[in-house]
Formats: structure tokens, C-alpha cells, sequence
């Protein structure tokens, strides 16, 4: 068997396989000579076939399996000895010619090559990491919050700006009848907060649902119907009026503070408005870090050049799918997956450069962390090491959770590693804010 390459041009290359008679001859004759050992053809006792007769009837089926078979191992083999770093797969040649009668065969695969380039993380213009801030406002919302919730209910019999009212919404047509308790001070139509100050127990009033509530999901539950149908609701609704309560804000004391955190973990407002700011900033990292991945990922795509073998891409795109495609169907689908393929070769650049890599040590701790915070979840708090390792140990063979920690955990690691390297301008923003500027 001979191997040979032609270089195209810097991104594509031809790969041409000659196979002699003497490379695949043995295989085939030692298949066939099991097949005669096996064959029952009538006329003929059970391993007495003519070899003549196999050969008629096997032979072209086992020449054709075993040079194929010979010639994917080999040109995979080739591909790694010369270490080509092939895009794709590689892609046969059309051979109106081709003769399987002959005894020597020359197979032709079209390759396309990834391109060599550099990646640079001192890009030119800075991207921005944001530092979300839990400012005043947002701790003070926080504690009123907190304040409601562990707060009591003092029963009135006539209802005020902010009090909470349980009554039942009715309208026939829609087919609504559901008992809710509705925060006055979520209401959003002036009229009908007018309708509802003043009113007492068995009263009824009516609301137009649409512009009822300051925020539109809201509806949806006081009504118990699905959003999709709420986002929809222009009517009007009976409400029955059964209950009026004051929430009264609990004391911010030290009965409180031992209720959130533990006994004498926190003993002062100044302490605990410090302690809501910690956790609410450590919350919004996870927010901030995927905005900070994914601008890095943008800004490395726009500005690591290098161009990429679009023919042979399209060409490998619409001969491999589940069905042939069309060159225009080929091209689309190109469109739409040639930044993703920019990136992973970006991506695979600066692994390598930068020697990122992980361990099965790291991986499976990384497992074990993941599965101690989903047992949190259900109140698990300090579950043993030996149980961590045995479902951890679980995890790690299932090559799909494998697959899926292993993506995660080179993101995190990839994370680090742009915040050591790249160029960043950090930005303090509120929350708010950096909703406003992300999401706009």
C-alpha cells in the first residue's frame, strides 16, 4: 500500500491510496475459506462447497468489505502519523471508472486543512468586565422584603393602600373562578386601587384585567389561568372580597437576624446589610462572568483572522447529513455554523498555548461539587465524602455527564484564564444597570 499527499494550497490537500493485490489478498482468502466451512448450499454437504462457487457467490462483497476496511484504518493511521489536522472528514473522489475486477485499486480523498493562525488575548480594544454592585436601594428593597416576609398578619375589616386582600376572581365567559390574595401595592391601575380602598369583607368589585398589575405575570396567578392566556386578557373580573390583612414588617433585631443566619452569627443592622450586599454580589458573578465569556468569545471572533476551506466545507456539509442536501441548502447551513467553527478552532488554540487542560482528579472533584450543591438543594447539608465518591463515582461513567462537566469545567477554567490574560476595563454597574446595558 502506497500513501501519498498533494498540497492543494494552504487548506486543501488531496490524499491518494494505492492498494495492491498482495495487501488484501490473505484477508479475503481466509474469510472466504471460513465461509465454505459454514455455507449450506443444496446439492453440496456442509463444508464441501467448491471454493469456485464461494468466490462466485461472496467474493465481491468480501473484496469490496476488507479493501474499505483496509483503507479507512490505514488513511486514519496516515492522518495521525502525519499529524494533519483535518476539518471535517476526509471526502472520496468520484471515480466513474472504478473497476472492482481489477487487482490493484487508487483511491483519491479530498482534505480540508484548519488554517494556522495566532490568537491573541491583548486584543486592541478592551472588553468590558462588569463588577455588579448591590447598592443602597437594592439592600433596602432586601430588608423591606425580608421584613414582610417574617412579618405577621393583623386582620382589618376595611381595606387600606397597602394591606393584602383573599378574595375570589369570577368571570363566567372566561371560565374563571380562583381565590388569590393580591398585594395592594402590586396593583397597578389607580382606579382600581380607588375601587378596592375602602371596601370590607363580602363586598364585590369589578376590575378590567388589562394594566391591572405593575408586572404582567402577576395576572396569570391571581386569575389561575396560564400565561399565554393572561398576556391575551382584555375583560373584566368580579372579586369577591373574603379577608383584608396588614402585613406589619417584623423588628429588625436580633431575633431576626438569629431567624436568617444562625445564633449570633450577625448582631447588627450594619452587619446584616453588609452580609445581604456579600451574598447578592456573589450571586450576580455568575451573570457577569457569562456576559465576560461571552464578549471575550465575540471580540476573539472578530478579531482573529484566518480564512477557512469554504468549498470543501459546504461540499462535506451536503454529503455527510442525514440526507443530501442541495449546494444552496450546503451553503446555508455553512452560514449558519461557520462562527461556532471559528471559535472552536480559536478555542482549541489557545487551550493548546496556554496548556489548559483537565485531570480526572479535577474533573471528578469538580463532579463532587456539583452533586454536593444538588443536595443542598433538598436540605443535605453536609453529606459524607465516601457517599460524594461513590455517586460521583457513578457520574464519571456515563460519557454523557462527562462530556457535559467537561464543557463546563474548561469554561470555568478558560474564564479564569481571560481574566488573567485578557485586555479588560472592569465597570462597577447596579443591577439595574446592567440590566439596562446588556439587555437593553
Amino acid at each position: 500500500m502506497n500513501i501519498t499527499k498533494e498540497q492543494i494550497d494552504d487548506l486543501n490537500a488531496v490524499v491518494k491510496v494505492a492498494i495492491t493485490k498482495e495487501d488484501y489478498q490473505d484477508k479475503v482468502d481466509k474469510i472466504l475459506k471460513d465461509y465454505r466451512k459454514q455455507a449450506n448450499i443444496p446439492g453440496f454437504r456442509k463444508g464441501q462447497v467448491p471454493m469456485g462457487l464461494i468466490k462466485k457467490q461472496y467474493g465481491k462483497a468480501v473484496l469490496v468489505d476488507e479493501v474499505n476496511k483496509l483503507l479507512q484504518d490505514n488513511l486514519n493511521k496516515y492522518l495521525n502519523e502525519e499529524k494533519l489536522d483535518v476539518l471535517g472528514n476526509p471526502l472520496p473522489k468520484q471515480q466513474d471508472s472504478f473497476d472492482w475486477d481489477r487487482d490493484e485499486f487508487d483511491f483519491e480523498f479530498e482534505l480540508g486543512l484548519a488554517p494556522e493562525f495566532e490568537a491573541s488575548l491583548k486584543t486592541k480594544k478592551p472588553v468590558t468586565q462588569y463588577k455588579i454592585v448591590a447598592d443602597k436601594k437594592m439592600i433596602d428593597e432586601q430588608l423591606e422584603r425580608i421584613q414582610k416576609q417574617y412579618g405577621k398578619l393583623v386582620s382589618k375589616k376595611e381595606v387600606a393602600k397597602k394591606d393584602e386582600v383573599t378574595g375570589t376572581f369570577v368571570n363566567e365567559a372566561e371560565e374563571i373562578e380562583h381565590k388569590s390574595t393580591v398585594e395592594l401595592d402590586k396593583i397597578k391601575s389607580k382606579k382600581a386601587l380607588d375601587t378596592l380602598v375602602g371596601k370590607k369583607p363580602g363586598d364585590v368589585v369589578t376590575l378590567k384585567t388589562k394594566g391591572l398589575f405593575k408586572e404582567d405575570y402577576f395576572l396569570s396567578g391571581a386569575l389561575g389561568i396560564k400565561k399565554e392566556k393572561a398576556d391575551k386578557l382584555a375583560i373584566e373580573v368580579n372579586f369577591t372580597l373574603e379577608e383584608i390583612n396588614e402585613r406589619q414588617p417584623a423588628e429588625l433585631n436580633q431575633d431576626l437576624f438569629d431567624k436568617l443566619f444562625g445564633k449570633d452569627t450577625i448582631t447588627s443592622l450594619k452587619e446584616l446589610k453588609d452580609r445581604l450586599k456579600e451574598d447578592a454580589e456573589k450571586q450576580f458573578e455568575q451573570q457577569s462572568d457569562q456576559k465576560l465569556l461571552n464578549d471575550v468569545t465575540e471580540r476573539l471572533i472578530e478579531t482573529t483572522k484566518f480564512d477557512l476551506p469554504s468549498g470543501f466545507l459546504k461540499k462535506w456539509i451536503q454529503m455527510t447529513g442525514e440526507k443530501p442536501l442541495s449546494e444552496e441548502e450546503a451553503h446555508d447551513e455553512y452560514e449558519k455554523s461557520e462562527k461556532g467553527l471559528r471559535y472552536q478552532l480559536i478555542e482549541g488554540k489557545i487551550i493548546k498555548d496556554h496548556d489548559v487542560e483537565i485531570s480526572y482528579d479535577e474533573l471528578k472533584e469538580f463532579a463532587k461539587g456539583f452533586i454536593k450543591s444538588q443536595m443542598a438543594q433538598y436540605g443535605q447539608m453536609n453529606p459524607q465524602e465516601e457517599e460524594l465518591d461513590a455517586i460521583a463515582g457513578r457520574v464519571m461513567s456515563n460519557q454523557e455527564e462527562v462530556k457535559r462537566l467537561s464543557e463546563q469545567l474548561m469554561s470555568q477554567k478558560l474564564l479564569t484564564l481571560y481574566k488573567e490574560k485578557a485586555n479588560l476595563k472592569v465597570k462597577e454597574v447596579t443591577y439595574e444597570n446592567f440590566v439596562k446595558e446588556v439587555y437593553g
